[in-house]
């Protein structure tokens, strides 16, 4: 087991069919499988159906998991390739819903969820504005080729090191490195009617 993975005691136990140690794993790590799943499928009626899936197949391959990888690296894995069968199956292409799009930037703080409150300078303008930069993002993301949109997603979105999407691409360094340069250069070309002045601020 790697010594430097932090569930290594939940999952020693839930390898041996300990169902209350995989439970605990599950709720540690439902939100982010989603929210990766989220930028893969766009469909909000999939998300959940997919995560479940993902979380049944991490179950049952518990037994075979031997450490060679974090267990989040993992459960990556599957979730990608179970939304990427999903979307097989179903012959459709991702499709961007005005909820998936809202729950794309949902994050763990609390002030991400209610009604928003105006203020410091959140006008109507303000928040039409940024809601226009949002859906500009998102899609330039769901148009950037499969390989762009991982890396961009796991360092944008996932808050990863180079190193951990390295692993979890199971490519050098440079190559993410590359690619994350590209993304942003493509997202920036978007971006950049909007933004005016503030070219290349965020990105």
């Amino acid at each position: 087991m790697n010594p430097n993975d932090v569930d290594g005691p939940l999952v020693e136990r839930a390898r041996v069919g300990d169902t209350a140690a995989f439970e605990m794993l599950v709720v540690k790590y439902q939100r982010r499988i989603e929210r990766l799943i989220a930028r893969m499928v766009r469909d909000t009626d999939l998300v959940q159906d997919i995560a479940q899936e993902t979380f049944i197949r991490a179950y049952r391959a518990m037994p075979q998991f031997r450490g060679e990888s974090a267990f989040y690296t993992w459960l990556y894995r599957i979730a990608v390739n179970t939304a990427k069968k999903a979307l097989v199956e179903l012959r459709r292409d991702p499709v961007l819903t005005e909820s998936a799009m809202a729950g794309a930037h949902d994050d763990d703080d609390e002030t991400s969820r209610g009604a928003p409150e105006l203020s410091n300078g959140e006008t109507p303008e303000a928040l039409l504005a940024s809601k226009e930069i949002a859906q500009t993002v998102n899609a330039a993301i769901e148009a950037l080729s499969e390989d762009l949109r991982q890396a961009i997603t796991l360092r944008e979105i996932e808050g990863l090191s180079y190193e951990e999407i390295a692993a979890l691409m199971n490519c050098p360094i440079g190559t993410v490195r590359s690619r994350i340069f590209r993304a942003r250069e493509s997202i920036a070309q978007r971006l950049r009617p909007l933004l005016g002045t503030r070219d290349g601020e965020r990105w």
